[in-house]
Protein backbone atom coordinates (compact mmCIF):
# COMPACT_ATOMS: atom_id res chain seq x y z
CA UNK A 1 0.00 0.00 0.00
CA UNK A 2 0.97 3.64 -0.83
CA UNK A 3 2.40 4.91 2.62
CA UNK A 4 1.17 7.97 2.59
CA UNK A 5 -2.17 9.56 3.79
CA UNK A 6 -5.18 11.61 2.80
CA UNK A 7 -7.18 13.66 3.77
CA UNK A 8 -11.15 12.54 1.88
CA UNK A 9 -12.59 14.76 -0.74
CA UNK A 10 -15.12 16.54 1.91
CA UNK A 11 -11.95 17.80 3.62
CA UNK A 12 -11.87 15.45 6.70
CA UNK A 13 -9.84 13.33 8.06
CA UNK A 14 -10.59 10.81 10.88
CA UNK A 15 -8.40 8.72 13.49
CA UNK A 16 -9.95 6.01 15.41
CA UNK A 17 -7.67 6.31 19.16
CA UNK A 18 -7.67 2.51 20.87
CA UNK A 19 -5.74 2.60 24.38
CA UNK A 20 -4.72 0.44 27.45
CA UNK A 21 -5.56 -2.97 25.09
CA UNK A 22 -3.93 -5.01 27.77
CA UNK A 23 -3.72 -8.12 25.37
CA UNK A 24 -2.38 -11.19 26.44
CA UNK A 25 -3.03 -14.61 24.61
CA UNK A 26 -6.72 -14.47 22.99
CA UNK A 27 -8.46 -15.41 26.22
CA UNK A 28 -12.46 -14.65 26.42
CA UNK A 29 -11.03 -10.63 27.96
CA UNK A 30 -8.96 -10.37 24.70
CA UNK A 31 -12.12 -11.25 22.26
CA UNK A 32 -14.03 -9.02 23.67
CA UNK A 33 -11.28 -6.24 22.84
CA UNK A 34 -11.33 -7.48 19.41
CA UNK A 35 -15.24 -7.55 19.09
CA UNK A 36 -15.07 -3.72 19.91
CA UNK A 37 -12.15 -2.83 17.69
CA UNK A 38 -14.13 -4.10 14.87
CA UNK A 39 -17.56 -2.58 15.90
CA UNK A 40 -16.10 0.42 16.17
CA UNK A 41 -14.19 0.10 12.63
CA UNK A 42 -17.58 -0.71 11.24
CA UNK A 43 -19.49 2.13 12.55
CA UNK A 44 -16.45 5.41 11.87
CA UNK A 45 -14.52 4.13 9.12
CA UNK A 46 -11.56 5.97 9.97
CA UNK A 47 -8.91 6.62 8.17
CA UNK A 48 -6.10 6.16 10.23
CA UNK A 49 -6.22 4.18 13.49
CA UNK A 50 -3.53 4.85 16.25
CA UNK A 51 -3.26 2.43 19.27
CA UNK A 52 -1.50 4.62 22.50
CA UNK A 53 -0.14 2.11 24.30
CA UNK A 54 -0.09 -1.29 26.47
CA UNK A 55 -1.42 -3.19 23.53
CA UNK A 56 -0.35 -5.77 24.85
CA UNK A 57 0.04 -6.95 28.90
CA UNK A 58 3.85 -8.56 28.41
CA UNK A 59 4.15 -10.06 31.54
CA UNK A 60 1.03 -11.83 31.41
CA UNK A 61 1.68 -13.10 27.49
CA UNK A 62 3.18 -16.56 26.45
CA UNK A 63 4.54 -14.62 23.37
CA UNK A 64 4.30 -11.26 23.35
CA UNK A 65 5.27 -10.81 20.07
CA UNK A 66 2.20 -13.29 18.54
CA UNK A 67 0.24 -11.39 21.09
CA UNK A 68 0.80 -7.89 18.79
CA UNK A 69 0.10 -9.80 15.83
CA UNK A 70 -2.99 -11.12 16.62
CA UNK A 71 -4.12 -7.50 18.35
CA UNK A 72 -2.83 -5.60 14.66
CA UNK A 73 -4.23 -8.75 12.54
CA UNK A 74 -7.93 -7.09 13.43
CA UNK A 75 -6.55 -3.72 11.73
CA UNK A 76 -4.73 -5.27 9.12
CA UNK A 77 -7.82 -7.88 7.69
CA UNK A 78 -9.63 -3.98 7.25
CA UNK A 79 -6.92 -2.82 5.33
CA UNK A 80 -6.77 0.57 7.35
CA UNK A 81 -3.43 2.21 7.74
CA UNK A 82 -2.39 2.33 11.51
CA UNK A 83 0.55 3.37 13.69
CA UNK A 84 1.26 2.34 17.97
CA UNK A 85 3.25 4.29 20.63
CA UNK A 86 4.67 1.88 23.55
CA UNK A 87 3.52 1.61 26.89
CA UNK A 88 4.79 0.90 30.16
CA UNK A 89 3.33 -2.42 29.84
CA UNK A 90 4.52 -3.37 26.25
CA UNK A 91 7.88 -4.27 26.94
CA UNK A 92 7.91 -5.59 30.35
CA UNK A 93 8.62 -9.22 30.17
CA UNK A 94 10.23 -11.55 27.06
CA UNK A 95 10.62 -8.55 24.93
CA UNK A 96 12.21 -5.75 23.81
CA UNK A 97 10.77 -2.31 22.59
CA UNK A 98 13.18 -2.98 19.41
CA UNK A 99 11.92 -6.19 19.16
CA UNK A 100 8.00 -5.62 19.25
CA UNK A 101 8.30 -2.42 16.89
CA UNK A 102 10.62 -4.90 14.21
CA UNK A 103 6.65 -7.55 14.64
CA UNK A 104 5.02 -4.25 13.74
CA UNK A 105 7.12 -3.04 10.91
CA UNK A 106 6.40 -7.24 8.92
CA UNK A 107 2.78 -6.09 8.71
CA UNK A 108 1.56 -4.09 5.68
CA UNK A 109 -0.59 -1.23 6.71
CA UNK A 110 1.85 0.15 9.35
CA UNK A 111 2.87 3.65 9.37
CA UNK A 112 5.22 3.29 12.70
CA UNK A 113 8.94 3.76 12.72
CA UNK A 114 11.59 3.08 14.74
CA UNK A 115 12.94 6.53 14.23
CA UNK A 116 16.22 8.15 15.23
CA UNK A 117 18.30 5.49 16.77
CA UNK A 118 19.92 8.65 18.91
CA UNK A 119 17.54 9.37 21.26
CA UNK A 120 15.32 7.96 24.32
CA UNK A 121 12.74 5.46 23.10
CA UNK A 122 11.70 3.13 20.35
CA UNK A 123 8.89 4.88 17.72
CA UNK A 124 9.49 8.62 17.83
CA UNK A 125 8.38 9.53 14.85
CA UNK A 126 6.50 11.50 12.44
CA UNK A 127 3.47 11.25 9.91
CA UNK A 128 2.38 14.11 7.71
CA UNK A 129 -1.03 13.88 6.34
CA UNK A 130 -1.28 15.43 2.84
CA UNK A 131 -4.61 17.14 0.85
CA UNK A 132 -7.12 15.05 -1.49
CA UNK A 133 -5.21 15.47 -3.95
CA UNK A 134 -1.84 14.70 -2.35
CA UNK A 135 0.03 17.96 -3.27
CA UNK A 136 0.40 19.72 0.08
CA UNK A 137 0.92 18.09 4.05
CA UNK A 138 -1.92 19.76 5.52
CA UNK A 139 -1.93 18.27 8.92
CA UNK A 140 1.13 16.57 11.13
CA UNK A 141 1.02 13.98 13.37
CA UNK A 142 3.90 13.55 15.76
CA UNK A 143 4.26 10.01 17.89
CA UNK A 144 6.95 9.66 20.84
CA UNK A 145 7.77 7.00 23.35
CA UNK A 146 7.33 8.14 26.73
CA UNK A 147 8.88 5.18 28.35
CA UNK A 148 8.09 2.84 31.35
CA UNK A 149 9.82 4.08 34.99
CA UNK A 150 11.86 6.41 36.14
CA UNK A 151 15.46 5.06 35.44
CA UNK A 152 16.94 7.30 38.40
CA UNK A 153 17.03 5.87 41.53
CA UNK A 154 16.44 8.67 43.53
CA UNK A 155 13.03 9.29 41.57
CA UNK A 156 10.40 6.72 42.20
CA UNK A 157 7.58 6.72 39.30
CA UNK A 158 6.95 7.01 35.72
CA UNK A 159 9.29 7.93 32.93
CA UNK A 160 8.98 11.44 31.20
CA UNK A 161 9.45 12.71 27.26
CA UNK A 162 13.35 12.89 27.34
CA UNK A 163 15.48 16.06 26.65
CA UNK A 164 16.80 14.63 23.31
CA UNK A 165 12.82 13.74 21.84
CA UNK A 166 12.09 17.14 22.98
CA UNK A 167 14.68 18.67 20.77
CA UNK A 168 14.03 16.19 18.11
CA UNK A 169 10.66 17.42 18.06
CA UNK A 170 11.88 21.13 17.88
CA UNK A 171 13.87 20.32 14.67
CA UNK A 172 10.92 18.89 12.78
CA UNK A 173 7.92 21.06 13.99
CA UNK A 174 10.76 23.46 12.54
CA UNK A 175 11.67 21.78 9.42
CA UNK A 176 7.96 20.84 8.86
CA UNK A 177 6.86 24.87 9.07
CA UNK A 178 9.39 26.07 7.03
CA UNK A 179 8.79 23.88 4.29
CA UNK A 180 5.04 25.33 4.43
CA UNK A 181 6.35 28.66 3.95
CA UNK A 182 6.63 29.28 7.73
CA UNK A 183 3.26 28.94 8.59
CA UNK A 184 3.13 26.23 11.42
CA UNK A 185 0.96 23.11 10.05
CA UNK A 186 -1.53 22.06 12.33
CA UNK A 187 -0.16 18.95 14.20
CA UNK A 188 -1.70 16.44 17.03
CA UNK A 189 0.75 14.64 19.01
CA UNK A 190 0.11 10.79 20.56
CA UNK A 191 1.63 9.49 23.42
CA UNK A 192 0.71 6.72 26.30
CA UNK A 193 1.77 8.20 29.66
CA UNK A 194 0.04 12.14 30.37
CA UNK A 195 1.93 14.71 30.83
CA UNK A 196 1.97 17.15 33.87
CA UNK A 197 -0.08 19.49 32.62
CA UNK A 198 -2.96 16.85 31.88
CA UNK A 199 -3.17 17.19 35.77
CA UNK A 200 -3.06 21.29 35.87
CA UNK A 201 -6.00 21.34 33.32
CA UNK A 202 -8.28 19.59 35.15
CA UNK A 203 -7.24 21.91 38.31
CA UNK A 204 -7.57 25.05 36.16
CA UNK A 205 -10.38 24.74 33.50
CA UNK A 206 -13.46 23.47 32.46
CA UNK A 207 -12.45 20.16 30.98
CA UNK A 208 -15.65 17.20 29.86
CA UNK A 209 -15.71 13.91 30.47
CA UNK A 210 -14.89 11.66 33.21
CA UNK A 211 -11.54 11.65 35.77
CA UNK A 212 -12.23 8.45 38.01
CA UNK A 213 -8.15 8.36 39.17
CA UNK A 214 -5.48 10.50 39.64
CA UNK A 215 -3.11 11.27 37.06
CA UNK A 216 -0.44 9.23 36.63
CA UNK A 217 2.16 11.24 35.30
CA UNK A 218 5.79 11.14 35.73
CA UNK A 219 7.07 13.02 38.68
CA UNK A 220 9.26 15.30 36.59
CA UNK A 221 7.89 17.94 34.31
CA UNK A 222 10.46 18.02 30.85
CA UNK A 223 9.38 20.35 29.22
CA UNK A 224 7.61 19.27 26.29
CA UNK A 225 4.33 20.93 27.07
CA UNK A 226 6.59 24.21 27.08
CA UNK A 227 8.55 23.26 23.19
CA UNK A 228 4.75 22.47 21.47
CA UNK A 229 3.88 26.05 22.57
CA UNK A 230 6.71 27.21 21.47
CA UNK A 231 7.02 26.06 18.19
CA UNK A 232 2.61 26.45 17.75
CA UNK A 233 1.65 23.35 15.56
CA UNK A 234 0.07 20.84 18.18
CA UNK A 235 -3.45 21.61 18.87
CA UNK A 236 -4.03 18.28 20.74
CA UNK A 237 -2.06 15.69 22.45
CA UNK A 238 -3.48 11.69 23.30
CA UNK A 239 -2.52 9.73 25.54
CA UNK A 240 -4.39 6.62 27.60
CA UNK A 241 -2.18 4.85 30.81
CA UNK A 242 -5.26 5.58 33.00
CA UNK A 243 -7.91 3.54 32.54
CA UNK A 244 -10.98 4.94 34.09
CA UNK A 245 -10.20 8.86 32.82
CA UNK A 246 -11.43 10.29 29.59
CA UNK A 247 -11.70 13.44 29.68
CA UNK A 248 -9.80 16.63 28.00
CA UNK A 249 -9.93 20.07 28.97
CA UNK A 250 -7.54 23.32 26.89
CA UNK A 251 -5.02 24.79 28.31
CA UNK A 252 -2.78 27.90 26.68
CA UNK A 253 -4.53 27.04 23.31
CA UNK A 254 -3.43 22.90 23.42
CA UNK A 255 -6.42 20.35 23.63
CA UNK A 256 -5.29 17.24 26.36
CA UNK A 257 -7.23 14.81 25.91
CA UNK A 258 -7.23 11.00 27.21
CA UNK A 259 -8.71 7.86 25.38
CA UNK A 260 -10.98 5.39 26.47
CA UNK A 261 -9.81 2.42 27.45
CA UNK A 262 -10.55 -0.35 24.76
CA UNK A 263 -9.56 -3.37 26.53
CA UNK A 264 -11.20 -5.80 29.15
CA UNK A 265 -8.01 -7.81 30.20
CA UNK A 266 -7.09 -5.13 32.70
CA UNK A 267 -8.90 -3.04 35.72
CA UNK A 268 -11.88 -0.74 34.90
CA UNK A 269 -14.57 0.67 36.66
CA UNK A 270 -18.15 -0.65 36.94
CA UNK A 271 -20.12 1.38 35.09
CA UNK A 272 -17.57 2.41 32.69
CA UNK A 273 -17.53 0.89 29.66
CA UNK A 274 -14.85 0.25 27.33
CA UNK A 275 -14.86 2.14 23.80
CA UNK A 276 -12.72 4.20 21.45
CA UNK A 277 -11.81 8.15 21.11
CA UNK A 278 -12.24 9.20 17.64
CA UNK A 279 -10.66 12.23 15.99
CA UNK A 280 -11.54 13.66 13.35
CA UNK A 281 -9.20 16.86 11.57
CA UNK A 282 -10.78 19.37 9.21
CA UNK A 283 -8.94 20.63 6.39
CA UNK A 284 -7.62 24.34 6.62
CA UNK A 285 -8.81 24.63 10.67
CA UNK A 286 -6.40 24.52 13.89
CA UNK A 287 -8.39 22.51 15.70
CA UNK A 288 -10.63 19.15 15.61
CA UNK A 289 -13.90 17.52 16.36
CA UNK A 290 -13.94 14.37 19.20
CA UNK A 291 -16.43 12.14 20.59
CA UNK A 292 -16.19 8.69 22.34
CA UNK A 293 -17.94 5.19 21.01
CA UNK A 294 -18.61 2.86 23.44
CA UNK A 295 -19.16 -0.95 23.30
CA UNK A 296 -22.61 -0.69 23.12
CA UNK A 297 -22.64 1.46 20.25
CA UNK A 298 -23.57 4.59 22.64
CA UNK A 299 -21.77 8.06 21.36
CA UNK A 300 -20.84 10.67 23.61
CA UNK A 301 -20.34 13.84 21.49
CA UNK A 302 -21.47 16.21 24.73
CA UNK A 303 -19.25 15.30 27.68
CA UNK A 304 -20.13 16.09 31.06
CA UNK A 305 -18.76 19.07 32.14
CA UNK A 306 -16.64 19.87 35.02
CA UNK A 307 -15.55 23.30 36.16
CA UNK A 308 -12.50 24.06 38.57
CA UNK A 309 -13.11 24.82 41.99
CA UNK A 310 -13.20 28.31 42.66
Amino acid sequence: MSKSLHFRQDGTFTIAQFTDLHWQNGESEDLRTAALIQQVIDAESPDLVVFTGDVIYSDGCTDPRQSFRDVVAIIERNGIPWAAVFGNHDTESLVTREELMQVQMEHEHCLSEAGPSDIAGEGNFVIQVQDAEGENPVATLYFLDSGSYSEIPEIEGYQWIQRNQIDWYVEQSKSITAANQGEPVPALAFFHIPLPEYKEVWKKETCYGSHHEKVCCPPINSGFFSAMLDMDDVVGTFCGHDHINDYWGTLHGIRLCYGRASGYHTYGKDGFRRGSRLIRLHKGERDFSTWIRLDNGTVIDEPKEHHPKG
